[in-house]
């Protein structure tokens, strides 16, 4: 017995760091157009991730949730009909030496029920100050709203810290980021330290914080904090038939990032539904952005959909491309990325044919954003968006990457 013991808490020792997550909360003075942006690079063993659209009981909203979870009774990032926008992180430093009487880990239930119910910040935090000891929370939720709220809270199963974005003397730069542990925790406890500095290397150095910026670069970021090497950059494999192998530990991609979400808010003046969920539903490298909106069920794309509980369909292509960058399948074979596949000098990995695809996606939706902000949005415009978003993600699939997506 005693040995089984000492071999679990080995086994959770080694776990516990992978199933971590990137974020950032990002408030409209730090942006680009003035609208504040919420990122989450989500690490997680449920690798198979789903876009759904939830009917609440007072606000309707999508978020991601797990494949298996049929129910979506946890989800994990998301925004609501209002503009009232949520994720977190896993915080590794909260808690010491408090008990709760109700389980841990509670964090998708909890975010699922925000979502039903608030508006905007003041909303979040009474709903916390009023069912203070009833959630097993240790996260650093991120939030934003339609009234240009920004804001982390750093929160245990008693109280929570705020740390408000849009104040310049807790956010100098407009911008805070989080990885896996808390500023208000235990200090030199947590983990994600090597992903929050070069996060941070990153986001200081651009003049403003875009969308393009953190789709590509924070998202796609695959230099490595503390060893200083940038996969993306010198010298790169020659082509796909290159062996080079890299040890792929404490990069912001990791074997274990299956999606993310980048929710981009709006100014106070506009229409809360105009909130664009810009969502990456698979391993990162190899998986085109789908942007969506809180319209109705029939307005979400069918290949961000879990249909009768099979993968989403651009989630499972994912998976079968992320395969191909991990093909040592014994012993500790996933830890090791076959560099050539994802980028190489003749330009032929996964991860360059990925952007360029990716590009137009971004250029198509800005036109239609930008129409929506001038004439107000309307359905049928997003219907034909959505069809030409399918078929373009089809084809780049189907042409470029060799992974169909399946009917």
């Amino acid at each position: 017995m005693r040995h089984q013991l000492i071999v679990s808490v080995l086994l959770l020792s080694f776990m516990v760091p992978g199933y971590s997550c990137t974020s950032a909360v990002v408030s409209g003075k730090a942006t680009d157009d003035g609208r504040p942006l919420l990122w989450k690079h989500r690490d997680t063993g449920d690798v198979e991730n789903k876009l759904v659209y939830v009917e609440g009981s007072k606000f309707d909203f999508v978020g991601v949730a797990n494949r298996v979870d049929t129910l979506s009774h946890q989800i994990w990032m998301g925004s609501n009909e209002v503009g009232f926008a949520i994720m977190n992180t896993a915080s590794y430093n909260l808690n010491k030496g408090q008990v709760c009487d109700v389980p841990d880990d509670q964090e998708g239930l909890f975010m699922r029920a925000v979502l039903e119910v608030c508006t905007d910040l003041d909303d979040f935090e009474a709903f916390m100050d009023k069912s203070v000891g009833t959630w097993g929370l240790a996260a650093i939720f991120g939030v934003i709203d339609a009234k240009g709220g920004a804001a982390y809270y750093e929160k245990g199963y008693y109280d929570y810290t705020k740390y408000d974005v849009s104040d310049p003397e807790v956010a100098p730069e407009g911008y805070l980021i989080r990885t896996n542990f808390s500023m208000s925790g235990t200090q030199n406890k947590g983990y994600g330290f090597i992903r929050h500095g070069v996060t941070s290397e990153l986001f200081k150095e651009q003049e403003h914080i875009s969308v393009d910026f953190i789709l590509d670069a924070a998202t796609r970021n695959l230099k490595h904090g503390l060893l200083k090497k940038d996969l993306r950059a010198g010298q790169l494999p020659i082509d796909r038939s290159d062996e080079q192998y890299v040890l792929f530990q404490d990069y912001v991609v990791r074997t274990s990032s299956a999606s993310t979400l980048l929710i981009q808010g709006v100014l106070p003046s506009e229409d809360p539904q105009l909130t664009t969920l810009w969502t990456v539903l698979g391993w990162q490298p190899v998986t085109l952005v789908t942007p969506v909106w809180v319209k109705s069920a029939a307005l979400l794309p069918d290949i961000v959909l879990s249909i009768d509980g099979a993968p989403a369909p651009i989630n499972a292509a994912a998976m079968k491309l992320k395969q191909s960058c991990f093909p040592v399948k014994k012993g500790n074979g996933q830890d090791y990325l076959l560099h050539s596949q994802l980028t190489n000098q003749a330009g032929t990995g996964l991860l360059d044919m990925v952007l360029p695809a990716e590009t137009k996606i971004i250029k198509k939706t800005k036109a239609l954003q930008n129409k929506w902000r001038k004439k107000g949005s309307r359905d049928r415009d997003l219907k034909k968006y959505n069809k030409w978003l399918d078929s373009h993600i089809r084809d780049t699939y189907n042409h470029d990457l060799g992974q169909g997506l399946g009917e």
